[in-house]
């Protein structure tokens, strides 16, 4: 190898510069004098360099899935690693909910538990109401010909929505539980207080009719009472809210704003008459006398 001195390899880095821009002038000029020519020349470095590119790209593209496959086999690892903890968790629930069930079991046999009878369903699209008396009510795809009743209850997929109040072939209106014309009794699961839960069109129905002695209390559930024949017992509800002071509200588990669909449950309740429309419907004070009957107070809601 020939030494080179330093001021020769400091000329020569000057120089460069100006011969590539030197260069990429004379083949600008040389491929706009024979265009042709210009082009066989691009195509013959194009053709030579092909493999090369192809090998670089067919080397990213393995580095690429190598990686890939390193991040999804450490995430499959920490997957499996929670799926491992969460069988054995559900493994042990497993055991507590057998051991439980065969203990219910027992127990209905030595007390001769006659079951009750699991209610038919079915389960609607809920459509925009377009009409009708009520405030607070929507439409179900779903009427007689399905087996819809009116009177039937409408359950949300957290809770209590409403009831049926009338019924087509295809279609039927749902009372919800927040329309100033709904009344149903309900049953405080902390105090075993009942009460009259009655809508007033805002998103939170109140709760009036309450011994003094055992007011509600704030945070406890609230589920349906049988009193009156009107609903079924135990069908969730909501928990206890207290907008101000002495006055108690029903936070809903349903979202009532939402309902994509509902299910309509025919517990045998029997035919039970609609309430009337809103504008007839009195809204009376929670402290006022409970001596009026049960099913006047309800109004059917």
């Amino acid at each position: 190898m020939i030494p080179v001195s330093i001021q020769m390899r400091q000329a020569l880095g000057k120089l460069v510069l100006p011969l590539l821009v030197l260069l990429s002038l004379v083949i600008l000029i040389a491929g706009q004098a024979d265009r042709k020519l210009a082009d066989q020349a691009r195509m013959t470095v194009a053709d030579g360099l092909a493999p090369l590119w192809g090998l670089i790209t067919s080397v990213q593209t393995h580095v690429q899935g190598v990686s890939t496959s390193l991040r999804e086999a450490s995430r499959m690892a920490s997957e499996n690693t929670r799926l491992q903890t969460e069988n054995e968790n559900l493994r042990r629930w497993y055991d507590v909910a057998v051991s439980l069930t065969r203990e219910n079991d027992a127990l209905k046999t030595a007390l001769h538990w006659i079951p009750e009878p699991t209610p038919a369903f079915v389960t609607g699209r809920v459509v925009a109401d377009s009409g009708g008396i009520y405030a607070r009510a929507v439409l179900l795809v779903a009427g007689t010909e399905s087996g819809v009743k009116v009177g039937n209850v409408a359950l949300a997929a957290n809770g209590l929505a409403g009831r049926v109040t009338e019924t087509g072939a295809h279609s039927s209106r749902i009372l919800l539980i927040t329309d100033i014309a709904s009344r149903l009794p309900v049953l405080l699961e902390a105090s075993h207080a009942t009460a009259i839960m009655g809508g007033d069109n805002t998103a939170f129905p109140r709760l009036m009719y309450y011994a003094q002695e055992t007011r509600p209390v704030e945070g406890e559930r609230v589920v349906t009472s049988d009193q009156a024949g009107a609903f079924p017992a135990g069908l969730p509800i909501g928990t206890v809210h207290y907008l101000h002071p002495g006055q108690p509200v029903v936070l809903p588990f349903a979202r009532l704003d939402h309902l994509p669909l509902l299910r309509v449950f025919d517990f045998g309740q029997g035919l039970i008459d609609p309430p009337e429309a809103p504008g007839h419907v009195p809204l009376a004070h929670p402290h006022k006398s409970t001596t009026l009957p049960l099913k006047t107070l309800l109004g059917q809601g």
